[in-house]
């Protein structure tokens, strides 16, 4: 069951079934805000039918997306008045594992897609520029199913995927991708976390731990940077003691 915390005032919680509830007193009361945002539900060994991912825009609010385990995305510009279905022209009947709204340009949205459930492990990336109207395929370079996707806080050219195995990078939008899981094993990511302040990315593995690693320089590559043979990064954020340099005792000279 997805639970999102409004970044727009913090009373304001979201929640997710078949239905969206929003709570604006941090819980203590719920109200629906749409209707069955789903396909009507499946019988199954597992039935299924509900809202698998929630994003709300940190550039408007109001401006809300929900993806569902049976393959809808939906948005309302509006606060949960109307929702639009927006996903008639991508891949049909998968899993939303992510839909996300972009930090950095408020008609901007991604989603991932992700079928192994039913035996599809291709990897479905997608963004859109204009509030989900038209998407365009963005997994090229990504191998295995997609479960989380993660826009940098800092650079919007920067966007990280976890998948059934390993972590990958893209320093261009999604036009290109690559590995990054050195230092981890293979395994399935399901979470990702920019903590901002201290630039960390935070990567939730299925069984294998939680690891973290420092994104900062990544942050600082731009097209000028990266058509350079060689460039010095500033090591102003070198950690040391404010003694460095300073004697602790008054040793005299060695004779």
């Amino acid at each position: 069951t997805p639970i999102l915390l409004s970044s727009h005032n913090p009373d304001i919680l979201y929640m997710g079934s078949n239905f969206l509830h929003r709570s604006m007193n941090q819980g203590k009361t719920w109200e629906k805000i749409s209707g069955d945002l789903t396909n009507g539900g499946k019988e199954g060994n597992v039935a299924f039918g509900t809202i698998t991912t929630l994003s709300e825009s940190t550039l408007q609010f109001g401006l809300l997306y929900a993806g569902t385990d049976d393959g809808n995305i939906q948005v309302s510009k509006d606060g949960g008045v109307s929702w639009q279905l927006i996903s008639g022209n991508l891949p049909q009947n998968l899993w939303v594992s992510r839909v996300v709204a972009s930090a950095h340009k408020k008609e901007r949205v991604y989603t991932t897609l992700n079928g192994y459930r039913n035996d599809n492990f291709e990897s479905y990336v997608f963004v859109s520029e204009d509030f989900g109207a038209h998407w365009t395929p963005i997994s090229s370079g990504v191998t295995q199913a997609v479960n989380v996707l993660v826009e940098d806080t800092a650079n919007e050219n920067i966007l990280y995927v976890g998948t059934d195995n390993g972590l990958f990078i893209s320093i261009d939008q999604g036009a290109t991708w690559q590995n990054f899981s050195c230092g981890m094993p293979k395994v399935a990511i399901h979470d990702l976390k920019i903590q901002s302040r201290v630039k960390d990315l935070l990567v939730g593995t299925h069984g294998r731990a939680i690891y973290k690693v420092g994104i900062s320089k990544i942050q600082e590559l731009t097209t000028a940077i990266l058509a350079k043979k060689i460039h010095v990064f500033s090591m102003s954020d070198r950690i040391k003691s404010e003694r460095w340099g300073k004697k602790s005792y008054a040793w005299e000279e060695a004779n």
